[in-house]
Order: C-alpha cells, then structure tokens, then sequence
C-alpha cells in the first residue's frame, strides 16, 4: 500500500489451515496477508514488494503465516504501521517490505536466508530473539491469560493497551526496552519455536550485520535516492593497508553495482561520503589526499588519481550544498600540527574550479553539513587524527578543546563558536529545526547548538560511550554512535511529544549503556534511510591491538524514516508526499543578491580572504590577485580592511 490501503481479497482457511485467495496484484506498493482467530491472535506476512524501490520486485504465489513470519513483517514495516493498516510512500515502504524476507521466509514459515547466515545465526543474538518473540506471539493462540499478560507488559508507558499481537509486537519495535524481564519470562513459558533466548535481553531489537568482499573497517554511510547503502572502507581485510574499495549495498543487505567499487583514485577511504544531486556519490580518498567520484551506477568519474584541487590534506567529511557546491573538510589529519585546516568548495561539483577557505577557527575540521539557510557548519577536532586513533593516548590527552565554524552559502565565515563542552568534536548532524548536534569523543557529552550558535544544552552519556557519529531521525530523535562501548545511543530530541511521557530534550531513552548488540563493534557512523533503518559502520572490532570492524549492521524498524539523500534537514517522508524532495530549492546569501551578479570594485573587510572573495564573484583567487597584485602586495595572505580591488 502507499497514500491507502486496500483489500485485495480474503478467505476462510480449511480445516488443514489452508487457503486460496484470487485477486488482480498491483503494479507497485506492497502487498502482504493477514490471518486472524479469535480476538486477539492477528498473524502477518509479506508476500509481495512492487517496482518503487531498489530491490526487484517479487510476489509469492505460496505463503505460510506463522508467528515467525508475523515478526518478521511487523518489525520490518513497524514505521509504516498505524496498527491497522501498512501504508507509505516509495521508496522507503518496499525497500522496508523487502527486509522482512531476510527475517522469515514466507514460502516455508521458517527463518530467512540472511538471518541464519554466518554473520547472523548462532553468532547474533537477532535469531534467538526472533524466536523469543514468536514464542510471545504463540501465546494467543488460546486467547487465554498468557495472550492478556502479554498485551498488558507491552503497553508503553502512558500509551494505548494492543489489542491483538501485531499491535503488541508494534509496541515493542517503537519502545524496544519495554519490559524486557517480564516479556522474557512469559516467552519462556511457551518454548515453541528454537533457538530462542536464554537471558532478558537488554533491548528487543532485531540487527543484522551486512558483510560483502573488501567490505571491511568501514567508516562514513550514504544513502542514495533508491534506498542503496553507500560506504568507504579504511583498511583492507586483514590489514591496516589503505582499501581501495567503496560498498554499495541494496537495502536488504545485497551488494550491487559491481560493488566493492573501486578506481577514480580511491586509496582508504576517509570519514566521508555524500550524494549530489544528479545522483554521483562522492568520497574522500585519505591515503592519496583526493577527492574521487562514482556514477550513481558506480562507474569512477574521477581519473585514475583522483582530484588532489584545492591541495588536500587528508580531506575527511563532505557535503553538497543546495546550489550544488561540494565542500570538503580539509583536516590535515595524520600528524598535522595544531592549527591546520582549511575547507576546500569545487563549486557547482566542478574540482577545476576549486577554492580553499581559509580561516584562524579551521582546526583540524572534521565534519559538514549544510543547513537549510545553505550555511555550512564544520566541527574542529583541534588535534591531528593520529592521537584520536592511538586508544593508548586516548585517556592521556588532557583537555582537547574543539569548536564548530560556520561560513554563509557566501563562503564567509559567520562565526567560530566554543563551548566548554567540546572536547574533540568530530560528527556534527542538524535537526529539522536546524539545531546542530555535536557529540564530544573525549568527554561523551552531546551538545546542541541554536540555529543562532547559542548552546541550548550538554547531554551527557556513559564516560566510556566515546561518541564518534550521530544522526537525526524523522521524530528529531538523536541517535549516536558509540566508537568506545561498540553501542548506540537515542536521545529525545526537541520534539518531546515523539519521545515517552516525561522525557525532555536529551533524555536518553535507550539503556544506560546504549544499544548494544553482539553484531554491533566500535562504531564510526550512524544513520537513518527512508525505511526508518538505523544503519552502523562497524569500524574496528577490537581497540588493542586496533583491528578493523566487519560489515554493516541495520537495526529493522527502530527509527522514524527520513528521506534520502538529506536534502540537507532531516525530512519525514509521508504518504502524502508522493516523493521525497531531491533537488533542495537554492538560496543566495541572506539578504542580498550573489555577489557574482555585481562584478565592480570590492572593498576588503576584517576576515576575508581572496579564496572567498573570489568565490563570492565567480572567479578564482589568482584572477583576483593578477588584477590587483599592486595593491595586495606580495603576499596574497595578507590583505588589510579597507583595501580597494578591482573584479571584473
């Protein structure tokens, strides 16, 4: 289903419980068959998936609905579910339905394929809870007291009492520490369906860890349009050799593309990845100080050693504004001296064209992303990336210090701001009010910044969560990326009213720890699809000796989806919406036309750079310096206020 559901058809079942039901399949949405006895007792199952996302579509002509199936379609499609009816829109609902298959396999009732395969089964608890929660489901089969008791343990606090199972497994996806004691006390009784858990869980999550060749220490996650998973990878299987790899996976999990990608001078992947708007991703090479580009069908764009313009330095995070332009935090990473810095725009995507902003606040910048004012804000970690990664350092570094720069879609910096709080900010992520999320590694706080750059508040986590990544869903709530405890955390955002009874902005709403997993290593990215799919780079799997992580791991149905790629806040895709919006209107800078519409003489203000200048006016700074090189100077760094040039 996408704007509404509809009944297809329906039957009565046999005495064998067999039945047959004939209707005319849609083109596109989902398709999916109930089954009910009694009051309370509502099984699921997903037998169809249309043509609107990045997974082929199918339909099963042979279905068996079961507990497990129940499961597996209920968590899958948990943020599309109202309790009565599956609805959405493309892509986020089909590529959602098809995770349900990796779970429970509708032809046979049994688990699925992916869930029982070697980077799940027996390793990953994900099984177990699967029974476990069949085994909740079982108990209304006789519409008896265990069926009352598990509608009541899984009312949320202050919530509406399920009626029936899908409706209680519901409230268990939204809330996943619900009465997690109590709920495995009364699965146990049951003891139907194996393997099934052995001890309450800490959550009723359900992950599954994604592995592919030479997909191994990931660090940054993009989602393109479709719903594809794009990721760099650092090292090389086995190694600290840089990778020459870029993933793409479909959003079930399955590598496609051709992936692992490699050329267009990928040499180890850095912390960053984004998609522009023609669909290209771009990534960050850290070993060859470039930027390389695939095709959105992963052909390399860029040449064989990538594009170096702009004289990166270990680039890490990146971005792609509304008019197109790619910025590029240049951080001087391994072994750079305090201080170094800059930001590097190809604008409109175009390297040949590129320009470097320079300014006293760039120290070590980590992170961008781009607001909804076209504004870019940049976290500086304020210490070279080395001693980040050197865990034997990491209690010893003293006090770090950090900040976050932002600079106008003008390309002149607003502001540096500082906070007490910053103690080595790397991710940075804007809410929907355009709120900026900082997490700090070294003193595992979350701090919130006012569109303003006033702090409106630290929200502190677990000493040993160290946070790495965070990201924003469609309910503004906060997830963040443990790298320390292997572990992700949700903070309540400022939308209170998604959040349970209570809770205010910064409450931590997962357990004390974060979400922890066996699937689950130290983590250096997070981020939510358009399925609402929380997705984790599994950076390294121990921190002495530092070994890189294996795979990515989805959470199915733990978040309220956004739409994807961020164009550039977080926006919650609906039913109404038949799309989610992929080319972000462009705003010139507030309050004036671009400066590039009024070439003439310029006067030089406090701050500014003839990189910016330059920029601002559609030229490049050694155009700008040729022309006025009598009045500059020497040197093109320095430049005093007052200064007259000449633009053409």
């Amino acid at each position: 289903m996408r704007a509404g559901g509809r009944e297809l058809g329906r039957a009565r079942t046999d005495a064998a419980g067999a039945f047959r039901i004939r209707y005319a399949p849609p083109a596109d949405g989902v398709l999916y068959v109930e089954a009910t006895s009694g009051r309370r007792l509502r099984l699921r199952a997903v037998v169809g998936v249309g043509s609107g996302g990045a997974v082929r579509p199918r339909a099963l002509d042979r279905v068996r609905v079961n507990e497990l199936t129940t499961v597996a379609a209920t968590y899958a499609l948990a943020q599309f579910d109202g309790g009565r009816q599956v609805v959405g829109p493309a892509p986020g609902l089909e590529n959602a339905a098809a995770t349900s298959f990796n779970l429970a396999d509708p032809t046979t009732g049994k688990a699925g394929r992916k869930v029982t395969d070697a980077a799940n089964g027996s390793p990953n608890e994900t099984l177990a809870t699967l029974g476990t929660l069949a085994d909740l489901v079982s108990g209304c089969a006789t519409d008896g007291p265990r069926c009352e008791q598990l509608l009541r343990l899984a009312t949320p606090r202050g919530g509406t009492a399920p009626t029936d199972t899908v409706q209680a497994l519901l409230a268990l996806a939204h809330h996943p520490t619900l009465s997690t004691a109590g709920l495995y006390a009364l699965a146990h009784t049951s003891g139907v369906h194996s393997p099934a858990l052995t001890a309450p869980p800490e959550a009723w999550l359900l992950a599954l860890r994604y592995t592919d060749t030479d997909l191994y220490s990931p660090g940054r996650i993009a989602f393109d349009a479709r719903g594809n998973v794009w990721t760099t990878n650092n090292w090389l299987p086995g190694t600290h050799a840089s990778s020459h790899y870029v993933s793409v996976l479909d959003p079930t999990g399955r590598p496609v593309l051709g992936s692992p990608l490699s050329g267009g001078g990928m040499h180890g992947g850095a912390w960053g990845i984004a998609v522009d708007h023609d669909g290209s991703v771009w990534a960050p090479s850290y070993g060859s100080n470039a930027m390389t580009k695939f095709a959105a069908t992963g052909a390399p764009l860029s040449p064989p050693a990538g594009w170096p313009n702009g004289g990166l330095v270990r680039p890490q995070g990146v971005a792609v504004d509304q008019r197109g332009n790619l910025w590029i935090a240049n951080s001087f990473g391994l072994k750079g001296a305090p201080g170094l810095g800059s930001v590097v725009v190809y604008p409109h995507g175009d390297p040949a064209k590129a320009f470097t902003l320079a300014d006293r606040g760039l120290n070590h910048p980590f992170a961008l992303q781009i607001d909804a004012r076209g504004r870019a804000w940049i976290t500086n970690s304020h210490l070279d990336f080395g001693r980040i990664l050197d865990s034997r350092k990491a209690g010893k570094l003293g006090r770090v210090g950090g900040s976050v720069t932002v600079i106008g879609p003008d390309f002149r910096t607003r502001a540096t701001l500082n906070s007490p709080a910053f103690q080595g900010p790397l991710a940075l992520a804007l809410d929907s009010r355009g709120n900026a999320w900082v997490p700090s590694f070294f003193n595992s706080t979350v701090t919130e910044l006012r569109p303003d750059g006033t702090v409106a508040g630290v929200h502190r986590l677990p000493k040993t969560v160290f946070p790495w990544s965070i990201a924003v869903d469609g309910s503004d709530r906060i997830w963040v990326a443990g790298f320390g405890n292997a572990s992700v955390s949700l903070l309540c955002g400022e939308n209170t009213a998604a959040c349970p009874p209570g809770a205010a902005t910064g409450t931590v709403l997962s357990p004390a720890a974060g979400f922890r997993h066996p699937a689950i290593q130290h983590l250096t990215a997070v981020q939510v699809n358009s399925s609402g799919n929380v997705w984790l780079a599994n950076n390294w799997s121990t921190l002495l000796p530092p070994t890189g992580g294996v795979g990515l791991v989805q959470l199915v149905g733990a978040a309220t989806p956004v739409c994807t790629p961020l164009t550039p806040l977080p926006v919650r895709p609906t039913a109404a919406v038949p799309s989610c919006p992929q080319r972000p209107a462009a705003e010139p800078a507030p309050g004036r036309a671009p400066r590039s519409a009024r070439p003439g003489p310029y006067t030089v203000r406090p701050g500014d750079t003839l990189s910016a200048i330059a920029a601002a006016h559609g030229t490049t700074w050694t155009d700008v310096y040729r022309t006025n090189a009598r009045t500059v100077g020497s040197d093109p760094d320095r430049l005093r206020p007052g200064q007259r040039l000449t633009l053409d």
